[in-house]
Parts: C-alpha cells; structure tokens; sequence
C-alpha cells in the first residue's frame, strides 16, 4: 500500500517538476523554488527504491534451479535467516557416487561411460564420470562420481542404482561362471565335459564381474564345463548332464 501511494505521488511530482522547469526558463520563479521541487521528487524516488528493497526482503529466491519439498513453517510464523522454510533439491543433472575394485582403477577415467538402472525398473540411462578419489581406501576401493543429465526430470536424488561400467571390450573372450572355478594349490581348475566323463583343466584367468570370470588360457569355444556339483568330481568320472546352456 505505502508503494501504490508512493507511485501515485511520484507522477505530481514529475509534472511539478516540468511546469517549474518551465517557469524558471521564463524568470516565472526562483531557481530555489524549483531546486526545491526537484529534491522533493528525488526524496520520493529514493523513497519508493526502499520500500521495494524491504519488499524484496520478504521474498526467497532460489539460488538454483531444482524442485521444491514439502513447507517447513506455517503462514506468518516468525523466520528468523536459519530458518528452513523448504528443502530445495538440485535434480539436474544428477551426481551418482559409488567405489571400484582397485583392480579396475587404470580402467576409470574423466569421460568413462556408466550405464546403471535404479530398482523396480528396468529402464537403463547413461552417466559418464567427472571424478575420482585421489587415494585408495583401506579396503582396496576408489570412490568415483559420475553425472547423469536428467533433463527430463524422471528421476529423484536419493535413489538406490545398479551400476555397470565396461572396462574394455575384448573380442571374442570367454567368460564362465564363477562357481566353476575350483581353486587348489595356487592354480584354478575347471572340469569340462568329454566324452561323457569329467576331465579337469587348469586355467588362467582374466577379468571379472560379479558373476562370471573371463579365461585367458585353457579353454577353448565350444568346451562344456560343469557348473555344479564341482567338489564331487574327479578325472575320469562318468557325468550325465541333466541341464545344457
């Protein structure tokens, strides 16, 4: 209200301003007549920037984008500058924190694309990391963050996902599952099937996921290895498969 009444004044006070202008080019009145009238409009004119600068104090202005939570105070409850009034979250893009293996560290690099999905779909989105750790931690692992752009808003901080990174890509590699894997003596063996029996075969082996283990040396595509059971086996024992992947 006071700004309203303040603006309404302002408009006299610019044409009083005018017409003494224009009598003191006429000798109509005194230059310290309208000096006073133009001081006048300058007082209302600073008037009227405070009245705006207070209003402007009653306003919250977000210093980014992002989404708005829930209110956190009532309607004309006192805030003091602590005051949470709402959460406001930065949704775009998206930063997704996670470790590796140390194995896989000279793998990870600015750039290193990430796919991952979030629980309860099956909807795959790509990330590419902006950061690394500069250390390893105690229990063999690099922290690394990656940015998902999220322009289109479908997804919310706070998330649980499932990552999967390719450390490189090998042309025709062999990977068998690991419960295959018997180690013993410092060497890893696997029991193929041949002819009906079980025939052990030592291997070296390469990289790894949480689910398979790539071979290196002592298999060939096409062998048949046995996945279950691994711990009965012996050279030379009769095998009948039951089930064929």
């Amino acid at each position: 209200a006071q700004l309203k009444r303040l603006e309404a004044q302002l408009k006299l006070a610019e044409d009083r301003v005018f017409r003494q202008n224009a009598l003191l080019e006429k000798d109509a009145v005194s230059k310290e007549a309208y000096e006073q009238v133009e001081t006048d409009l300058e007082i209302l004119r600073a008037d009227i920037e405070l009245i705006k600068a207070n209003i402007a104090l009653t306003e919250l202005h977000a210093p980014f984008d992002g989404i708005i939570g829930l209110r956190q105070i009532s309607e004309g409850a006192y805030a003091s500058p602590s005051t949470t009034v709402a959460k406001l979250t930065k949704i775009s893009p998206l930063k997704l924190e996670f470790s590796v293996n140390e194995r896989h560290v000279l793998f990870i690099k600015k750039g290193t694309k990430v796919s991952f999905r979030i629980e309860g779909s099956l909807n795959i989105f790509d990330a590419s990391v902006y950061a690394t750790e500069s250390k390893i931690t105690t229990i063999n692992t690099l922290a690394v963050r990656a940015l998902y752009p999220n322009s289109d808003h479908r997804l919310l901080p706070g998330y649980p996902a499932m990552l999967k990174i390719k450390i490189q890509e090998i042309p025709n590699a062999i990977a068998i599952p690991s419960e295959s894997i018997i180690p013993e003596m410092g060497v890893d063996k696997v029991f193929t099937y041949k002819s009906g029996k079980a025939q052990p075969v030592t291997i070296i082996k390469g990289l790894r996921t949480d689910t398979q283990v790539q071979v290196l040396e002592g298999l060939s595509i096409g062998d048949t290895i046995i996945t279950s059971g691994t711990l009965q086996l012996r050279t030379g024992l009769n095998v009948v498969l039951d089930n064929i992947n």
